[in-house]
């Protein structure tokens, strides 16, 4: 059964597959650490890079909603949702220092929203050869995730105030 690709499904698959590689790279380098940029000339992106890659996603990806939308909706509805969009940006502009120190006080949140990034670079591919994953099959795993780190968080957070309660109990500084 022989499947044509719309420019639609191509976007899609594109955006699945720099989805899949980013992560990929970035989970690579974070378990090689210092250690692997010598070896391996792996280069970091900067803070600007990161966010500049965050608009262009984010704009590709609200294609498909916006195309779908105004598929069904009236006209005048079309400055909203491209309102919406362009607010989305600005909020994630304004929010993207705020989530950067916090994923680097917390490495292990990195860890997640890279394999988050993996799940939904799979999604989008297989979205794009119309393979159908409920997206509550995803909700779930990402939710589930996401409380397990919490968790995870403030037992290492309630750990940590023991063992300074156990050093300062015996006089250690």
């Amino acid at each position: 059964m022989a499947h044509e690709f719309s420019g639609k499904d191509l976007i899609i698959c594109f955006g699945g597959l720099f989805l899949i590689y980013q992560s990929t790279k970035e989970i690579h380098h974070k378990l090689e650490g210092q250690q692997g940029d010598e070896h391996n000339q792996i280069k970091t992106s900067s803070f600007a890079a990161i966010i500049i890659q965050m608009v262009v996603l984010n704009v590709v990806f609200s294609i498909d909603s916006v195309i779908t939308a105004v598929g069904m909706a009236y006209h005048q509805l079309v400055w909203i949702m491209m309102g919406a969009v362009l607010l989305s940006i600005l909020v994630m502009l304004f929010a993207a220092e705020y989530i950067n120190n916090f994923v680097h006080k917390h490495p292990t949140i990195k860890i997640l929203a890279l394999s988050f990034l993996l799940l939904i670079g799979f999604s989008l591919l297989a979205e794009g050869f119309h393979v159908d994953i409920p997206k509550g099959y995803i909700y779930f795993a990402m939710s589930f995730s996401l409380l397990v780190e919490l968790i995870q968080l403030k037992f290492q957070k309630k750990s940590h105030i023991v063992i300074l309660n156990e050093h300062f109990d015996k006089g250690e500084k």
